[in-house]
């Protein structure tokens, strides 16, 4: 399981001209799921995320996480976090999940991060999106589980 996690000011996903996600200050997360990934590492992944320090307290330190200021998310499938450049001009995404078991595995995410006590909104699985945020900071962070 991949996640790119954006910390944001706004952010918003569009699917079809019609507005599916919208936050103010929180987290824009890429999620990608791989072959051998499970719910367990979906629940781990959400856990760490909601826990990680990289919001800024008074002192403009990163100390704070999703949680401490009670921000939001949004969680957007994205299958070309698999992507294999190695070979070639054109990626080959032979990586990432079937549709099968990806979909059901991000909708598990999303759930865990709504146990957890963080609003949370989504893309579309599947759909083409527009993905509008603000970057604060810039602070951008790749993970892996």
């Amino acid at each position: 399981m991949r996640a790119v996690l954006q910390r944001v000011n706004y952010g918003q996903v569009v699917v079809e001209g019609q507005i599916t996600a919208k936050i103010d200050k929180g987290l824009v997360i890429l999620l990608g799921i791989g072959p051998t990934d499970d719910a367990e590492k979906a629940a781990a992944l959400a856990k760490k995320i909601s826990m990680l320090r990289i919001f800024e307290d008074e002192q403009e330190k990163m100390n704070l996480s999703l949680l401490d200021i009670h921000g939001q998310a949004i969680v957007v499938s994205q299958f070309t976090l698999y992507a294999d450049t190695r070979k070639g001009n054109r990626p080959s995404f032979t990586d990432a999940a079937r549709p099968e078991l990806a979909s059901p595995l991000v909708d598990r995410f999303v759930a865990e991060l709504v146990k957890l006590g963080i609003p949370t909104q989504t893309g579309v699985f599947g759909a083409h999106m527009k993905v509008s945020l603000e970057n604060d900071g810039p602070v951008t962070i790749c993970m892996e589980m």
